[in-house]
């Protein structure tokens, strides 16, 4: 039997088990508010694992271990941001927007912001549904670049046909199933991605040295093992872009926020938190220690970057293990892009189709159109990827920077200020997504390179207190009114 046949069985092997997942809980998705938030039924496993295993794509296993490999342990830093604030969004979001969109019975971003400031005029929503539709497709398009670089690179297949076969797998289980089938596929992908990023690099650690083969392969390389190599200002100041500019991020992000709204019991949120913390700080490690690792493993260095943990593994394992291993960069990709396209779908049904079209619309219609989205959504993405415009680090770090800036103000002050009202919604979500989306474009006019999650999410942020203070006077003569 060939190599390619082995590592083709493992695979098979493996989609058979999240297919019987997908089939098992077909039957509990009877209505839109079943597919789309899992009639907040979830308990506090499935809630941690959802939140995290559906928020790291193939970044994890490529996209950051290439900035390690890159640049060093000081690129580390991106991950103590993203452990920092994701602590701080189970801390400040998730108890709130599980209690807030349950009063308001919202199942989607816009119709709790809707619903939250009064909008009657629609604008949020259709504000909301833009800004996840233009950053959503480029996010899901990275993890279909990672599927297509990983299938070219296991099977010897054109990437083209390999990011068609990405859409085929992510297409039928997220339209079979929905929230709660992607709360258990999350929960079983998330252990074993996890067991297998932390297997790996601790595997191959021996086979370059231990820690000192990697820190003279680090020295050799003119690389850096240290998070402070200096505490100059410019230092200081990268230390802030790369902690602030990925960690900022997670307070507008839809698809992992709207798993905090999914917990069956509010009061076990902090349990959620805690399991779900432990498995990102041992995933990020992990990560960290793949890209250390491929500094000593591949002293010439590397063509792709991104594709080192896929390079090491079919250097030292089987073409079964191999196969089987390589699963787990596919259960990152498609736990992310099920969660995406099942946000964006939802949004295209609440926001759009209901809201516009059929205020009326029997739950079963719903639930079609809701389906039919999945299928629109990821053509669109699928399209994108096929340009192969760009990395998937850089990729995912735009379409994170214009989630989180569009969203992350506005669901801060919708939780924590009361004075915050529709026109200074429509402004932060606007004024947030605009200038995230072009900011990559004009900062190379500058000396220090600034990520666009600082700016956005700053400018988002003033923007919603600023224009709600100047016109409260308009949403006063409305009440009167």
């Amino acid at each position: 039997m060939s190599m390619y046949l082995y590592e083709l069985l493992a695979v098979i092997c493996y989609f058979i088990i999240l297919l019987f997942i997908g089939i098992t809980s077909y039957r509990r998705h009877l209505s839109a508010t079943d597919f789309i938030i899992g009639n907040r039924s979830l308990n506090y496993w499935l809630t941690a694992l959802a939140a995290h295993a559906s928020d790291m794509s193939s970044w994890l296993f490529m996209g950051y271990p290439s900035v390690i490999i890159t640049g060093g342990l000081f690129n580390a830093w991106a991950a103590v941001g993203l452990i920092v604030f994701m602590f701080l969004n189970w801390q400040l979001i998730a108890p709130k927007i599980r209690i807030a969109t349950e009063q308001y019975n919202s199942l989607t971003f816009s119709s709790f912001f809707e619903s939250r400031l009064a909008d009657t005029s629609g604008l949020i929503r259709v504000f909301t549904a833009v800004m996840q539709l233009l950053f959503y497709t480029i996010y899901i398009s990275s993890g279909l670049v990672g599927l297509g670089v990983l299938l070219e690179t296991l099977f010897n297949l054109n990437y083209d046909i390999g990011i068609l076969i990405g859409i085929l797998i992510v297409v039928p289980y997220v339209f079979t199933g929905g929230y709660v089938t992607l709360a258990w596929i999350d929960l079983f992908q998330g252990i074993f991605l996890m067991c297998v990023i932390i297997f790996v690099p601790f595997y191959l650690l021996p086979k370059v040295g231990g820690w000192d083969g990697i820190s003279q392969a680090v020295t050799t390389q003119k690389l850096t093992l240290a998070l402070f190599p200096d505490f100059s200002g410019k230092t200081w100041f990268q230390i802030i872009g790369m902690t602030a500019g990925w960690g900022l991020g997670y307070f507008g992000q839809p698809h992992i926020v709207t798993k905090f709204m999914g917990i069956r019991n509010v009061h076990e949120i902090n349990k959620s938190k805690w399991i779900g913390m432990t498995w990102m700080v041992l995933a990020l490690s992990a990560a960290t220690i793949v890209g250390l690792v491929g500094i000593a493993y591949f002293h010439g260095g590397l063509k792709d970057p991104e594709q080192v943990f896929i390079d090491m593994v079919k250097d030292s394992f089987s073409p079964f293990l191999i196969g089987f291993i390589l699963c787990a960069v596919l259960a990152a990709t498609i736990n992310a892009m099920s969660s995406q396209v099942l946000v964006l779908s939802s949004s295209l049904t609440e926001d759009f189709y209901k809201r516009i079209f059929r205020k009326n619309a029997s739950s079963k219609e719903l639930l079609l159109v809701s389906r039919f989205g999945v299928v629109i959504v990821a053509l669109v993405a699928y399209f994108i990827a096929f340009c192969d415009i760009s990395s998937i680090y850089s990729l995912v770090l735009y379409a994170w920077s214009g989630l989180g800036s569009s969203f992350g103000p506005l669901l801060l002050l919708s939780l924590y200020w009361k004075n915050v009202n529709k026109y200074g919604a429509w402004s932060g979500i606007l004024g947030g997504g605009i200038i995230a989306g072009v900011w990559p474009y004009f900062n190379h006019f500058i000396s220090i390179s600034i990520p666009s999650m600082l700016p956005g999410f700053s400018i988002s942020f003033l923007l919603i207190i600023f224009v709600s203070l100047a016109t409260r006077h308009k949403v006063v003569k409305t009440i009167h009114n």
